[in-house]
């Protein structure tokens, strides 16, 4: 065999080898992690917050932070997951030693599709297991917070909490005139009049304007309808309220926003005496060290510490489209 022959079988091996190895790394990343590693397991641990009888538990699940879908995010260690806390819910739903749920909210609220989530997941939990949830409301459990405690069988706030925010908000920034300063030209292709609305490099017409009132006006009208059932007010009531003011805990109870003022302590002990469960052992549910967090802190001890990473993460996730939210922002 010649020179040449061996050079070009020596070439035909490496880019084999490199094409298996190609394969193996599209493979691994082509992998499901999550059923792999099985991160949303219908098992959760249990921090025993109140020593009782564990056939007869009341669970504690926590929400705090920002309402949105974050669950994907591998970098995620303490913000919200989405995902995770509509598996809590489930899973305490179907524990047949679970006879009451406490949702220890703390959040200014979020995204629309999310609160709607968790609104009918607990509704799903309340008709399908006969099991009642309780909301203890936290420093703020404003707009989206109070949508997704609106169906709770009772809602107990601090004095101090801030809450109600009852609205929508849709918001972009317009720089139009600052580009138009700097000489900046914006070159926009599109297929459709409407396919730039609420374009940060130019002004709103009236017409587009006009659209997004009316989807905000449809959102904020099944915000409203949830509200009214749940907490069984007429819609006047409630749209007089809900003018997208926020209201202390004090103030909600006077209004029939909420119906009692208290603590996490005082919720636990509400449930115990309503149910008659003064035997019952209190848990709060965790969510373990799984790949994903594991994954999360490995990321943080080599990048930052954890305000730092949620905030770099945070920038990364933002979109340049606005949204419609249920969110209270100060």
């Amino acid at each position: 065999m010649n020179r040449k022959r061996w050079i070009a079988l020596v070439i035909a091996i490496v880019l084999f080898i490199f094409s298996i190895g190609f394969q193996a790394i599209t493979t691994v990343l082509a992998t499901d992690f999550e059923e792999l590693f099985n991160l949303n397991a219908s098992e959760f641990e249990q921090d025993i917050l109140e020593e009782g009888s564990a056939l007869n538990k009341i669970a504690v699940i926590r929400l705090d932070g920002i309402i949105q879908d974050t669950s994907t995010n591998a970098w995620n260690t303490s913000l919200y997951n989405h995902d995770r806390f509509l598996n809590m819910i489930e899973d305490a739903g179907e524990d047949s030693t679970v006879d009451g749920i406490i949702l220890r909210v703390n959040t200014p609220g979020g995204g629309v599709v999310e609160s709607a989530e968790i609104h009918d997941k607990v509704e799903e939990v309340q008709e399908e297991y006969n099991k009642p949830v309780y909301v203890s409301m936290g420093n703020t459990a404003a707009s989206g917070g109070y949508y997704i405690a609106a169906p709770a069988d009772k809602i107990i706030a601090h004095p101090a909490t801030l809450t109600g925010s009852i609205g929508v908000i849709m918001e972009s920034i317009n720089f139009a005139e600052l580009a138009d300063q700097l000489g900046v030209d914006f070159n926009t292709i599109k297929s459709g009049e409407f396919k730039d609305i609420m374009s940060a490099s130019r002004e709103m017409t009236e017409e587009e304007r006009t659209i997004l009132q009316t989807m905000i006006d449809d959102l904020y009208g099944d915000f409203v309808q949830v509200i009214v059932d749940g907490r069984e007010m007429t819609e006047e009531r409630v749209r007089e309220l809900g003018d997208g003011r926020v209201y202390t805990g004090s103030q909600a109870h006077e209004l029939g926003l909420v119906d009692e003022l208290g603590t996490l302590d005082d919720t636990i002990a509400m449930m115990k005496e309503d149910y008659d469960l003064n035997d019952a052992q209190v848990v709060e549910y965790k969510s373990g060290l799984g790949f994903e967090q594991f994954l999360g802190m490995t990321l943080s001890s080599n990048f930052g510490s954890q305000s730092e990473l949620d905030g770099i993460v945070h920038l990364l996730r933002q979109s340049n489209a606005p949204r419609a939210m249920y969110l209270y922002s100060e």
